[in-house]
């Protein structure tokens, strides 16, 4: 097995995107978004296509899949619950983590009974639930994975300030779950506006991070990323053009069965990539092209924001 494989899931879980359409309440500072040019009915079933697509591009790299379904018995609509990484992560040592969302349309995808049995029903084992933040409709935000790029071999995390990452909260985080470090910076993009989550301009696998350090904007936390990161990975770095156009940052590093490194991306960020960018991802792990460009372009999010990573145990049986 590669050198710190053992930290890469083997395992993401999706949900599948029966209600997704453009959110207006996410629109206020995701500038990735669009609105759609095409009638419901067209999304919908492009969306669905394009899910059912990446289910079987990873499966077929030999990574398991668990797949959420919507709860009927709800009656509420979630556009936005094809991203879960958002409001939900694990964690090797069977913590089951929670956190608060910013739109208001977004707290319903909080399904905390549902993922729990989904889990425990293929074997995962459950130890700990634990909720970021308090029990109130309205609280400062903490957006999972989307909001913080977690160095798992180091114990860093790494994130974005934004409305989606409060400050509070991310101390709050760190603190609850004892990393070793917090790493917080300020970035803008190519509007002035902060990046809203942190994984759309960087990644952390084993031994590469990819980051677009050109949004970091002050001088000396932009260096002290670049050398937080070199001193332990290979550094890939994508432009703002590459980030805001092409969704190069938002990119996952996952194991298969045998536990080989796959990178997953959209194909939107695999030919916005240079052939020399392909090339040293390529060095650490195959690479695994999805085609889903209009969840990326109404949805305003790609390839890694639609996979939960599984760490949990898995139970063991007699």
């Amino acid at each position: 097995m590669p050198p710190g494989s053992d930290r890469l899931a083997d395992t993401v879980l999706m949900v599948r995107p029966v209600d997704f359409r453009y959110n207006d309440e996410t629109g206020v500072d995701n500038e990735f978004q669009r609105p759609p040019r095409m009638s419901t009915p067209e999304l919908t079933a492009r969306v669905l296509e394009e899910f059912e697509g990446m289910v079987r591009v990873l499966r077929g790299e030999g990574v398991d899949v668990l797949v959420l379904e919507k709860n009927r018995g709800l009656g509420i609509e979630t556009p936005d619950a094809v991203f879960p990484n958002n409001w939900f992560s694990t964690e090797h040592d069977g913590t089951l983590i929670f956190y608060p969302m910013l739109a208001e349309n977004r707290r319903a995808e909080k399904r905390v009974v549902d993922v729990e049995e989904l889990l425990v029903r293929h074997g995962y084992r459950v130890r700990n639930l634990l909720n970021i933040g308090y029990y109130r409709r309205s609280q400062p935000a903490l957006e999972g994975t989307g909001s913080m790029v977690i160095d798992h071999d180091n114990e860093i995390v790494y994130a974005a300030e934004s409305l989606r990452c409060d400050r509070e909260q991310f101390a709050n985080f760190v603190q609850a779950r004892r990393y070793r470090e917090g790493v917080l910076f300020r970035t803008a993009g190519s509007s002035g506006n902060p990046i809203y989550h942190t994984n759309v301009m960087m990644s952390i696998g084993d031994r590469f991070a990819l980051v677009c350090a050109d949004c970091i904007v002050d001088p000396l936390e932009r260096e002290d990323v670049r050398a937080r990161l070199r001193a332990t990975h290979h550094v890939v770095e994508i432009s703002m053009e590459q980030m805001e156009r092409s969704f190069c940052g938002n990119i996952l590093q996952v194991r298969d069965r045998r536990g080989q490194a796959v990178i997953v991306m959209s194909r939107t960020a695999h030919d916005g990539f240079t052939s020399e960018q392909r090339e040293e991802l390529a060095r650490f792990g195959r690479l695994a092209p999805v085609d889903i460009p209009t969840i990326e372009e109404v949805g305003g999010g790609s390839a890694r924001c639609m996979m939960a990573e599984v760490f949990l145990p898995r139970m063991v049986t007699a």
